[in-house]
């Protein structure tokens, strides 16, 4: 039995009370222009200009694979940008997830969460243009979050 929560929504717009973390996907190359990331860059500019100063700042931080940021975006939101994809293109090497990278940010994202004693709002990471499967990604979530106690949500979008 799962401990996580499946509604129809909008990812960006939870309806809970108390601190909300956003959870979402995002590669390791510096790209933001596909995907979730339009729907947080339409309600908020700070995570995007987070990512890309992060990026041009990876010389001297931890961006890279299983790194998570999180930036405030309202008083009791943040957003959990996720480096848990390899590149943007399906090819060679195959699709860009990388369950490994997503499984080290939960990791970190299950300590935020827990710091602001939060709940955690996400698409199906990983799973759209990274390509992963939800029954990999599934099992990482329960494994870091909900066996923590931490309340997930995944929002599926309603047509």
């Amino acid at each position: 039995m799962s401990g996580i929560r499946y509604v129809r929504g909008d990812a960006t717009v939870p309806s809970v009370k108390g601190v909300k973390v956003i959870a979402h996907v995002c590669n390791d190359i510096g790209g933001w222009g596909k995907g979730f990331v339009l729907a947080i860059s339409r309600r908020w500019p700070e995570p995007e200009a987070a990512y890309r100063a992060w990026h041009r700042g990876r010389a001297a931080n931890d961006f890279g694979l299983g790194a998570a940021q999180f930036v405030q975006v309202e008083p009791y939101v943040w957003v959990a940008n996720m480096i848990g994809q390899r590149g943007t293109r399906t090819g060679s090497k195959g699709v860009p997830v990388r369950y490994e990278a997503i499984d080290t940010a939960l990791e970190a994202m299950a300590e935020r969460a827990g710091e602001l004693g939060a709940s955690v709002h996400m698409p199906r990471i990983g799973c759209g243009l990274a390509g992963g499967k939800w029954s990999r990604v599934e099992p990482l979530i329960e494994e870091r979050l909900i066996r923590r106690g931490i309340p997930v949500t995944v929002y599926d979008h309603g047509d």
